[in-house]
């Protein structure tokens, strides 16, 4: 049995101490939000609230699922992820795997153009030029193409071929007849699940986070996604219009308006939560193999 030196004991104890000060101090913003949405708003403004939810109501969900602004975004920015992140994953493959073949001419050539996409680019106003010659503004489309793929992505994914898939089951596939076509979608694919559900969850979590593009091309308040809207609560204090300003007074209404923002936070952060533990198994071995740069 190995004996742990003084020294080894006490480095573990100050790591040991160190992890758990740095999980408090991630961990308890979100307690804090998860419990203050559920809370009195006068308890948190207060400052009455600590940790867990003081009178409790759900006042400040209803309010949310009653505002037309935020269901539309909330369905907007669901069709944007789920077309996006499809396309993504799509494009992504498309690229990482002819690049990740030895057997492939000019491959060095074109990964070194890709790679100078990553430095260099066209610059905003250039970019906004583009965009609004191609018909895209206030479309779908302005919140997916120019985003259509990630280099970065494409650098992991090629590597997690490169170093997972031996070159040896290519020529097997090539012997037994498979085209390059039937070699990805019957073998490559199904061997390389960890590193799709880490893709699909870097591209998903980045189209539902995504305000920005949505900022710059988009003016039909209709096509806002979720984030644009919540933007809009929590920056320009448009909650009023969810609270009748004509109605109550003053001091309930920054009451209520203190409830909503944190439940706001609580419904946009829902479904990538969700989306995580299903893909929790797949993250570290996918982003591990694929971190390995080659």
């Amino acid at each position: 049995m190995l004996v742990e030196s003084r020294g080894d004991r006490i480095f573990n104890i100050v790591n040991h101490f160190l992890l758990i000060v740095i999980t408090l101090i991630v961990i308890y913003p979100l307690i804090f939000v998860l419990s203050a949405s559920f809370s009195d708003p006068q308890s948190v403004l207060r400052g009455e609230m600590f940790l867990w939810p003081k009178g409790i109501n759900l006042h400040s969900y209803e309010k949310i699922f009653q505002n037309k602004d935020i269901l539309r975004g909330y369905t907007n920015t669901l069709i944007y992820t789920l077309v996006g992140t499809l396309i993504n994953l799509v494009m992504t493959i498309l690229a990482a795997y002819p690049l990740s073949r030895k057997d492939f001419i000019g491959r060095n050539a074109i990964m070194a153009l890709f790679v100078f996409t990553m430095f260099f680019s066209g610059g905003l106003i250039p970019t906004y030029m583009l965009i609004k010659n191609l018909g895209m503004l206030n479309t779908l489309w302005v919140m997916i193409i120019p985003n259509a793929v990630s280099i970065w992505n494409i650098i992991i994914m090629r590597t997690f071929f490169q170093q997972s898939i031996p070159h040896e089951l290519h020529e097997a596939a090539t012997i037994d007849g498979c085209s390059n076509i039937q070699t990805l979608t019957r073998i490559i694919l199904p061997l390389s699940m960890p590193i799709i559900a880490v893709t699909i969850l870097f591209y998903a979590v980045g189209h539902w986070n995504a305000f920005f593009n949505a900022m710059l091309y988009l003016s039909d308040k209709n096509k806002f996604p979720l984030q644009l809207i919540l933007r809009e609560i929590l920056i320009q204090g448009q909650t009023n219009d969810m609270v009748k300003m004509s109605t109550e007074s003053a001091i309930k209404q920054q009451r209520e308006v203190e409830g909503i923002k944190y439940a706001v936070l609580v419904v946009a952060n829902i479904p990538v939560l969700l989306l995580y533990p299903f893909l929790q198994r797949y993250f570290v071995k996918g982003v591990m193999i694929g971190a390995i740069k080659g």
